[in-house]
């Protein structure tokens, strides 16, 4: 594997009686995409989600590149800006143009010169296939170019991770495998890449590796080949067994 960039050690998490992260132990390569699946509540959106703090966790470590996770202040912010994060809603600010919603953190956080962050926003625009709406507002787009244009954002910041939290569960069947291309793209080009979703052929096609978890814990992970052909455990089985058939 290569050179390990987020590691957690033995995390737990609790909402209230509920044990939903279970001692997880995973380790992301750099460049190395990861899928993770499983039913409802098996905690994969509360694991993506505690990977840049946005969900806190009680006991064992989260490391990015061989720091730990801070707490708050502006340790937490910096690292917000190496974790890029695309979620179901497109979280776009409605009264910016696109080419500003994808300008903003670097000229804000980054210190980007405007110039510089226009002709870079512009560049990622161009490859996330949204260019010619650069003037618009996110209004205007179709739901599968406003999640285009949120993974542009992301990008612009030069993240060392992506992390994606179900990022085509609100989107029109039409629009999924725009935003699924795009993603595909993004994989082959070396991004680390942390993905929670129920898209099977995505998992397949981009995915280095599969981690599939129920009730807060990892009960296996393998090459998607292997998953998908050999499920070793019987809650995988009985997933995909579930969701491949219809």
């Amino acid at each position: 594997m290569s050179e390990p960039l987020v590691v957690l050690t033995d995390v737990n998490k609790h909402f209230g009686p509920l044990h939903v992260l279970r001692d997880i132990n995973l380790t992301i390569g750099k460049g190395e995409v990861v899928v993770l699946i499983g039913p409802s509540g098996s905690g994969k959106s509360t694991l993506c989600r505690t990977i840049n703090r946005l969900e806190t966790f009680e006991s064992g470590s989260i490391t990015i590149d061989g720091k730990p996770l801070p707490e708050e202040g502006k340790e937490l912010a910096n690292l917000r800006a190496d974790v890029g994060m695309v979620f179901q809603s497109f979280n776009l600010f409605a009264h910016k143009t696109i080419l500003e919603n994808v300008t903003l953190g670097p000229i804000k956080v980054r210190k980007v010169p405007k110039a510089q962050a226009d002709k870079r926003a512009m560049e990622l625009l161009e490859r996330v296939g949204v260019a010619h709406q650069a003037e618009k507002h996110p209004a205007q787009l179709s739901g599968g170019q406003q999640q285009r244009v949120a993974i542009a954002r992301s990008l612009a910041m030069d993240p060392k991770v992506m992390l994606f939290d179900e990022p085509t569960s609100a989107l029109d069947p039409e629009m999924i495998n725009e935003v699924l291309d795009v993603m595909v793209q993004l994989a082959k080009s070396g991004m680390t890449m942390i993905v929670v979703t129920h898209e099977m052929g995505f998992a397949r096609k981009a995915a280095d590796r599969v981690v599939f978890l129920a009730d807060g814990q990892i009960v296996e992970e393998a090459t998607p080949e292997e998953f998908f052909s050999n499920p070793k455990s019987d809650r995988a089985k009985d997933f995909l067994s579930k969701i491949l058939t219809h």
